[in-house]
C-alpha cells in the first residue's frame, strides 16, 4: 500500500468516527441547545480532534513533506479531523490535481507510464 495513504489513514478514520459521533449526539442536542448547537458541536469536535492528535500522535503534514513545525501540523490535523469526511474529500482532490499536474509536467513517454 502506499506509504501516504498508510501515513494519512488514522486521521481519516478518526474524522469519520468523530462526524459519526457528533451526528449521533446531535438529536440529543437539538432539543437543549437549539441556536447555539452548531457552534457548540464545531467546537466539541476541534477539541475532541486536539485530543486525538496530542494521545495517538496523528499528524497530516508530515507524511506530506510539509512540517513547519509540530504544533502547526497539530493544529491542521485537528482541523482536518474536526472537519469530518468533507476535509478528507478536500485533500483527495488536492492529491489528485497534484499528481496531474507533475504528470503534466513529464514527456509524452513518461507521463503514458505514470
Amino acid at each position: 500500500m502506499d506509504t501516504l495513504a498508510l501515513a494519512l489513514a488514522p486521521a481519516v478514520i478518526a474524522s469519520i468516527a468523530l462526524q459519526q459521533l457528533i451526528e449521533l449526539a446531535d438529536p440529543f442536542l437539538e432539543t437543549w441547545l437549539k441556536r447555539y448547537k452548531k457552534p457548540i458541536l464545531s467546537a466539541v469536535s476541534l477539541v475532541l480532534a486536539l485530543a486525538l492528535c496530542l494521545g495517538f500522535g496523528f499528524r497530516m503534514l508530515t507524511p506530506l513533506g510539509m512540517v513547519r513545525s509540530d504544533a502547526l501540523d497539530i493544529l491542521v490535523t485537528s482541523l482536518f479531523i474536526a472537519g469530518g469526511v468533507k476535509g478528507f474529500n478536500d485533500l483527495l482532490k488536492w492529491v489528485g490535481y497534484s499528481k496531474e499536474a507533475r504528470k503534466a509536467a513529464l514527456a509524452p513517454d513518461q507521463a503514458q507510464r505514470v
